[in-house]
């Protein structure tokens, strides 16, 4: 059994929290795409965490933790985590593909200063050398994990890469030039590090779907950042969908049989690109301030989230994209304060209303067309069973499931783990 949880629009909608209470019925956890330019915020009796690199599954005994082949691999951060968790007495058992391809230490350097020289037109990179790191990539001059391993191979091939990486620096960033010795050194430190958790993961999985074990997926950002059918260029670098978890994993495209598509109820987004239903000011505000555990302020940055009310015509578009076979539906919780609540229910654009998620040009021209609902002016935390809600948040909970036409089978109505209700 594979399955995949993976979001339906910008990014940060509870995927950590969904993951990890999903664990428990699982026997491997794999990050199958992206890097460590998103946070998966935990919240579980060991504590509160942010994981960036590692996969939400290690706060399980049982579970074996995969970073597959698609994912950009930030070795030191990996290793950083990883000592984090064991220094809290959590001991994940992990694997690491030795397909991967590694964040080299040049790929952050020419984020940072790409987004410096773009200036007021840059992209609002997490700067983690995300987009650096898949350019090399599909340019053919990355470096897989395994490469590491043979090191005249490696430092050849390195020296190679900084003769154009340090024209690049000097001419076009004014920057100092980096030394093939000395990132090498790093590059071999990292390596021997890391070295105890690589193996050939594609076997592994191979295996383990012959023993009919459960594995499961884990994405990151949504539907919205894909480069492919989000709102380029305001995107990730790396397919958010599920269909890419066949390949960023190593396993067939049948395999993957249930999609679990994760919604937040209302709308939040890091960085730059078009937002319809975007609010502003003390509103926003009080929405942020209310949201998830903390406020909604992004893992990796801690930068605010824009807000916005629930998008259906974003979120729809967003879950058939993913080829949901069910929806998690997040931080209800946070809407107990309202006395009416506003859901785009359309974009009108040019005069005319759509209820289809367009391309980006005519994307950045929309109008949100709002319909109102009531509010339950209710703390909702607490219930456990989705009948005792209030009615009007089922009314709610129930229109965007109408709105999404997938059902809506997890409501989540706090960020601990237990505080999820089942339908």
């Amino acid at each position: 059994m594979v399955r995949a949880i993976v979001g339906a629009n910008w990014g940060d909608e509870g995927k950590g929290k969904i993951t990890d209470a999903l664990a428990a019925q699982s026997d491997v956890v794999i990050r199958f795409q992206g890097g460590s330019n998103a946070g998966h915020t935990i919240i579980n009796q060991y504590g509160k965490f942010a994981l960036h690199q590692l996969p939400s599954g290690v706060f399980y005994d049982h579970i074996t933790n995969i970073i597959g082949n698609g994912v950009a691999l930030d070795m030191g951060k990996f290793l950083k985590e990883t000592a984090d968790l064991e220094s809290k007495g959590i001991h994940p058992h992990l694997l690491v593909s030795d397909r991967v391809q590694v964040v080299m230490p040049y790929h952050v350097l020419f984020d940072q200063y790409e987004e410096e020289r773009l200036g007021g037109k840059s992209f609002g990179s997490t700067k983690s050398g995300i987009a650096p790191f898949y350019s090399d990539k599909y340019a053919k001059i990355g470096f897989e994990l395994c490469e590491l391993f043979d090191e005249s191979y490696a430092y050849d091939k390195l020296k190679g890469v900084l003769e154009v990486k340090n024209t690049l620096l000097t001419h076009l960033y004014h920057k100092p030039a980096l030394d093939t010795d000395e990132v090498f050194r790093g590059l071999m430190a990292q390596r021997d590090a890391i070295a105890p958790y690589v193996g050939d993961t594609y076997s592994f999985l191979r295996e383990a779907r012959k023993e009919g074990k459960t594995i499961l997926l884990e994405g990151q950002l949504g539907t919205l950042k894909d480069p492919d059918f989000g709102i380029y260029p305001m995107v990730t670098s790396s397919s958010t969908l599920a269909g890419y978890g066949a390949i960023g994993a190593g396993l067939p495209p049948y395999a993957i049989e249930d999609i679990i598509v994760v919604v937040k109820a209302y709308s939040s987004a890091v960085g730059a690109g078009a937002f319809v239903s975007e609010i502003f000011g003390d509103e926003a505000q009080e929405m942020r301030m209310r949201g998830g555990d903390a406020g909604e302020f992004g893992a990796t940055t801690g930068r605010p989230r824009r807000m916005g009310w629930f998008d259906c015509v974003a979120s729809r578009y967003g879950v058939q994209a993913q080829g949901a076979t069910q929806v998690a539906l997040t931080v209800v919780d946070a809407l107990g304060y309202l006395d009416q609540i506003p859901v785009c229910v359309g974009y009108e654009i040019d005069g005319k209303v759509t209820t289809e998620f367009p391309t980006t040009p005519s994307l950045n021209k929309a109008k949100p067309v709002l319909k109102v609902l009531p509010g339950w002016k209710q703390d909702v935390r607490g219930i456990t069973r989705y009948q005792d809600l209030p009615e009007n948040c089922r009314k709610y909970i129930e229109f965007i499931e109408s709105e999404l036409q997938v059902p809506v089978t997890m409501v989540s109505n706090g960020p601990g783990r237990q505080e999820l209700i089942r339908r």
